[in-house]
């Protein structure tokens, strides 16, 4: 049980470093030179922490060989709702500012619509490779997919990384 426990905590703690270098970077940008803002945080670099988090979740869950077959079903999934995610971020951030609040609650509403389609093929494609799961597998998934529950506030889509690149 030490070396899981060493194992999970060291793959977490990479993915968690790899995710906060990535919010970070998310956030900085580099001093404008001649009126041009260039940008840290780059698509090469969504793709490298996406890769990494799947390969971290693989090794969290310790996939037996028959549990392997079900994966990429579900990896397909993972990154056409994180491609779908980063498309919907760069549609918003060319598209005119709203007009008025209503506009913006208009816009929020589209965007957790599409989310939660998202999230149903996600669940569609899914549900089999985590039948193949044991409890032990299944209880270490949702903390791992960013699924923090505060007892005062509804679970949002938006604390999925799943769903991060929208907001980049």
């Amino acid at each position: 049980m030490n070396h899981l426990t060493i194992a999970i905590g060291g793959a977490i703690s990479g993915c968690l470093l790899l995710a906060g270098a990535a919010a970070h970077a998310q956030n900085a940008l580099t001093a404008p030179q001649h009126g041009q803002v260039i940008e840290i945080y780059s698509d090469a670099d969504a793709k490298a922490v996406l890769n990494a988090r799947l390969a971290a979740l693989k090794t969290v869950l310790e996939l037996t060989p028959e549990q392997e077959k079900l994966w990429p079903p579900m990896e397909a999934s993972i990154r056409k709702v994180a491609a779908d995610s980063m498309a919907r971020g760069k549609q918003r951030a060319e598209a005119k500012p709203p007009a008025d609040f209503l506009d913006v609650l208009d816009r929020i509403g589209d965007a957790e619509v599409t989310r939660g389609q998202d999230l149903r093929s996600f669940v569609t494609a899914a549900r089999p490779f985590v039948a193949a799961l044991t409890e032990e597998q299944k209880n270490r998934m949702p903390a791992f997919l960013g699924m923090t529950v505060d007892p005062q506030a509804p679970l949002a889509s938006r604390s999925l990384w799943l769903f991060e690149e929208e907001e980049r």
